[in-house]
């Protein structure tokens, strides 16, 4: 298995940090975000990863290039190391669906991969994880109860992704209007997902059956949600509950502190 971070994202609720920094390089106890994925990442048995890149793209390619456990050739990849491919977004920043097609031919024919955003702090095991995830599924999307606006309906039954909710609007999409949504389990969605790489040719499928025109050299803006939610009518999208989850997104200046303490409490 392979794996993909999302770190093309601007940070605005990371300013103003985020005025002269990517959000992948914020640092928390001294060490930037995407350090702590990528090594948690390897910690799994995954060593080989895709980086998206559009903000400040230059420095987290720097970065990459001065760690000693990272290498862009893969016929280093030995020893403990990870190789880093960079899929490159300078021209337009892509959403999350866009960038995961974008990065289709450093991903396509792997069987699988692991998504992670790059300012997610979790306790999950990406091992177990990868071990919920059933031969059929297009994704499975790691889910738990947290408070959160913004839950991911799934099906009681089976765990079947089903639509989602935002409770601070009011606003409700599901995939068939006979959808009970008493009956959902409103999960929040911890940016965390493994996702078959047969992705690949569904999403463009989507794009067809949407009228969007795919753009093979900049990539395709479109937002992973919407995709899942269209795909779900068709393929099998599962949730996966991990409980207990202990969870932060550092998406937030607040978050900075929980943060540190996660890493001071897991000696990371």
């Amino acid at each position: 298995m392979k794996a993909m971070i999302f770190a093309a994202g601007l940070g605005t609720r990371l300013k103003p940090l985020t005025d002269k920094l990517p959000k992948a390089l914020i640092p928390v106890c001294n060490r930037p975000l995407i350090e702590y994925v990528a090594r948690k990442i390897g910690d799994s048995g995954i060593n080989e990863v895709v980086v998206n890149v559009h903000y400040f793209a230059d420095l987290i390619e720097q970065w990459i290039g001065e760690q000693s456990w990272i290498t862009t050739d893969i016929s280093e990849c030995h020893d403990g190391n990870m190789f880093f491919e960079i899929s490159d977004e300078r021209e337009l920043l892509l959403e999350t669906g866009g960038a995961v097609l974008h990065a289709q031919k450093y991903l396509d024919g792997c069987g699988k991969f692991l998504i992670h955003n790059v300012d997610v702090f979790s306790d999950c095991d990406f091992k177990w994880f990868e071990e919920q995830v059933v031969d059929d599924a297009l994704a499975s999307l790691l889910v738990s109860h947290r408070i959160t606006s913004r839950f991911l309906l799934f099906a009681p039954d089976n765990m079947r992704l089903v639509g989602w909710k935002n409770l601070s609007t009011g606003e409700t999409n599901v995939i068939s209007s006979d959808i009970d949504l008493e009956q959902c389990l409103p999960l929040a969605f911890s940016g965390i997902h493994i996702v078959s790489d047969k992705i690949f040719q569904v999403m463009h499928e989507y794009l067809r059956d949407k009228g969007i025109e795919y753009d093979s050299v900049n990539g395709t803006r479109f937002a992973i949600r919407d995709f899942y939610l269209w795909a779900a009518k068709k393929y099998h999208v599962y949730g996966v509950l991990a409980e207990p989850l202990e969870f932060i997104d550092v998406g937030k200046l607040d978050a900075l502190k929980p943060a540190e303490d996660f890493v001071m409490r897991h000696n990371l």
